[in-house]
């Protein structure tokens, strides 16, 4: 009889490749969804769906009944304030350890998918973030991801008992995620198709990435490994890359003989983003520039070392990033993203 895997975020761009590649693996997924939403990644795969809100104790206890993986992907990456990313990270995965615990405390695994934003950025070139590193998050999405790995780091414990157990749970921090699906980098690909590459500061910055694929791989290996338990890895490529590396792949993958490289100081990215603020004031939602993206992007080391992956899982990176972006450019393409 084949292993039950619970994914939340499953409907979205590295849930619906992880359910893609369990099911090929010959799991049975179960997908927790809300009643809103979109479906449209996980149509053409034979997943099971149970609806549950993380804000529901009952309802999670019910969605990860029976299931030997949870896999949780779920999180909030934009927000217009730090409730938002509280309630949408930490919160969730608190809710969703305790459920497991309370439900399901024979588990095989609880894979919480978090980020290197959970560490922030590297100190140097020479110096790539790894497990043994302080965390320094830049961001409050960082800090709310850091929060949340900490929960995963604690003792669950149910009030009326002596003993202390603590759930069988490995942590994963991808760097830079992209690939079929993607929309965030996708703005990127849609500018450099126009010709235009635009580059912000110099162009020495430095950023690990690793494509869906490789990413989805390293995650299950994680979770399979009998040694993994209670361990934190990166998921990520070996080569580290500038913005002008991966806008060069990208134009040669889009066919374009030339662009013009458009460089941006640091102070005008801040100017723009603190009026994409102000116009975006009445929207529910953050602009795709704001302040605390500016604390991102102006970093110039967003790079980690999967070195503990490989030496403990055998994670060995398959796609280069040649062959992806122009996977991903296919993609775009066919799907109508880029015209």
């Amino acid at each position: 009889m084949s292993d039950t895997a619970l994914i939340t975020g499953a409907t979205g761009f590295i849930g619906s490749w992880l359910a893609e590649t369990l099911i090929e693996k010959g799991y049975k997924v179960i997908a927790l969804i809300r009643q809103t939403s979109n479906k449209a990644n996980l149509n053409h795969l034979n997943v099971e769906y149970r609806v549950a809100d993380f804000k529901d104790i009952n309802s999670l206890k019910k969605a990860v009944e029976g299931v030997d993986y949870v896999y949780h992907v779920a999180g909030v990456t934009k927000s217009k304030t730090e409730l938002g990313y509280i309630d949408g990270n930490v919160r969730a995965t608190e809710n969703l350890l305790k459920a497991t615990y309370e439900a399901n405390l024979g588990i095989k695994r609880f894979l919480h998918v978090s980020s290197l934003a959970a560490v922030g950025p590297a100190s140097s070139a020479d110096k790539p973030v790894d497990e043994k590193t302080t965390a320094k998050p830049v961001t409050m999405y960082g800090s709310s991801k850091n929060i949340s790995e900490q929960a995963c780091q604690r003792f669950i414990y149910v009030p009326t008992a002596k003993v202390t157990t603590k759930l069988p749970v490995t942590i994963v921090r991808p760097p830079a995620v992209y690939g079929p699906r993607d929309k965030d980098i996708l703005e990127f690909f849609i500018t450099v198709n126009k010709g235009i590459m635009p580059i912000v500061g110099s162009g020495n910055k430095l950023i690990s990435l690793i494509h869906v694929k490789d990413l989805v791989d390293g995650i299950i290996a994680a979770a399979e490994s009998g040694e993994s338990k209670g361990q934190t890895y990166f998921i990520s490529s070996e080569k580290f890359y500038t913005w002008q590396e991966i806008g060069e792949i990208t134009k040669n993958a889009l066919g374009k003989k030339s662009v013009f490289k458009l460089t941006i100081p640091h102070f005008v990215v801040s100017i723009v983003a603190a009026l994409s603020e102000m116009s975006n004031k009445s929207s529910p939602t953050p602009p795709p520039l704001n302040r605390e993206k500016v604390k991102d992007i102006v970093q110039d080391y967003w790079i980690c070392t999967a070195e503990k992956a490989r030496n403990e899982l055998g994670f060995k990176e398959k796609i280069g990033i040649e062959e992806g972006i122009q996977e991903t450019v296919s993609w775009y393409k066919e799907k109508g993203w880029l015209k």
